[in-house]
């Protein structure tokens, strides 16, 4: 025998070794996630699919959209190199975001940063890195409710979130009047959470008088607003949906907007996001580009390409970016339709036509909402938020009977 083997301790059996993961607690399952593997799952025809989040066509698919296949079909003629891009990503794909985002007139270039993400949450996760970065101690104000995953994104971050009211449950609309009361109370230097337009999970927006309302407020008060556009263009159209973050744009020294092309360019499985941010001078500009790049580094260090590539190609060309435009006012036409059918078919879902976006929230309590599925196979989620874009003219309804029943 060697001395190398002499000197080998026995291994401790398994039962004796502590192990790395021991003190590890068990996490709950995301209950959307969980829907959606039901609804998989269920073999009845007859199912209807209003839980996940993704535009559908008439005939319930999610389809390419044509501007998006063109560009795909260019970029494999084109592409010849699959080097890294860097941890900015798609340089000019940000470059072309910026006057759909802020418009053909913004004129702040040199106070804007940001660059590529792996779609919205991606961009999100940044943002509030950067905030811990400069200002630990800062609350994350945001109407309730709000999509669920940016408590998780900011708890993991590692700062507070506050909660104020936002959304009427009896009468489904914004009691705007407790928004700005609230915000009144917030201290300097705290940090707003906005939807841009078409609100997860409500489907109620500001109107522009509103967010010049709040664009005061925000400024008297020194707030930092983060805005999440994620469904630019299904509300009341490309330019329509973004008035109101423009204004305020424009009124304050300092904001974050984190984009998604998931939606607006059908892009789901790409996850093409991108992050701007807003500072008060090149200077403060130069610094908040470096955090982020040192922040991408660690997360991801470089974005996927593929997406970004086929909306730059998009952007570029005149051509594409005009059938891109139709196809996605067809999308906000189809969305629109849905809740204009629900409204005429019951006066239930009348509040719904001054809602904007795919969502909508349902007052079911989670009764209601457990029989819908077990009895009529409809999925949605147990908030009672429904994806109006997952309805087709064939399961509407049977859609509305089966709520008529059970309310």
């Amino acid at each position: 025998m060697t001395a190398y083997a002499e000197n080998i301790t026995e291994r401790p059996s398994h039962s004796e070794k502590k192990s790395v993961f021991s003190n590890l607690k068990s996490q709950p399952a995301d209950a959307l996630l969980e829907l959606i593997a039901l609804c998989r799952e269920d073999t009845r025809e007859n199912k209807i699919d209003v839980g996940v989040g993704v535009f559908c066509d008439d005939q319930g698919h999610t389809p390419v959209m044509r501007a998006v296949k063109a560009a795909e079909i260019q970029l494999i003629h084109e592409q010849n190199t699959k080097s890294y891009l860097g941890s900015a990503g798609d340089i000019e794909f940000f470059r072309r975001l910026i006057p759909v985002v802020f418009g053909n007139d913004f004129k702040d270039h040199e106070r804007l940063s940001g660059l590529q993400t792996p779609g919205g949450t991606g961009a999100l996760r940044l943002a509030f890195d950067l905030i811990h970065a400069g200002n630990p101690n800062a609350d994350i104000h945001y109407g309730n409710p709000t999509w669920v995953n940016h408590l998780q994104i900011i708890a993991n971050t590692g700062l507070n979130s506050i909660s104020h009211p936002f959304y009427n449950r009896e009468k489904r609309q914004i009691d705007f009047d407790a928004v700005l009361d609230d915000l009144k109370q917030v201290k300097r230097g705290d940090v707003i959470l906005l939807h841009g337009c078409c609100h997860n999970p409500t489907g109620c927006d500001f109107t522009f008088d509103q967010w010049k309302a709040l664009s005061e407020v925000i400024s008297q008060k020194g707030l930092l607003p983060v805005i999440d556009l994620a469904y630019q263009g299904l509300g009341d159209g490309l330019e329509e949906d973004v008035a109101g973050l423009r204004w305020l744009s424009q009124q304050v020294d300092e904001m974050i907007v984190t984009y998604s092309c998931d939606k607006n360019f059908g892009l789901y499985r790409e996850r093409t996001g991108a992050i701007f941010v807003l500072s008060q001078n090149a200077e403060s500009r130069k610094i908040v580009q470096s955090n982020l790049i040192a922040s991408t580094r660690t997360h991801w260090s470089m974005p996927p390409d593929h997406g970004a590539a086929a909306v730059r190609i998009i952007l570029e060309n005149e051509a594409l970016y005009d059938s891109w435009l139709t196809e996605l006012n067809a999308m906000q036409q189809r969305i629109s339709g849905n809740r204009q059918s629900l409204a005429k078919a019951d006066s239930y879902f009348a509040p719904l036509l001054q809602q904007k976006g795919m969502f909508s929230i349902l007052p079911l309590s989670p009764e209601q909402i457990k029989k819908l599925r077990i009895e009529n196979a409809i999925y949605m989620a147990p908030s009672g938020r429904i994806n109006v874009a997952g309805l087709t003219p064939t399961t509407i309804d049977p859609f509305v009977k089966a709520i008529q029943k059970v309310i």
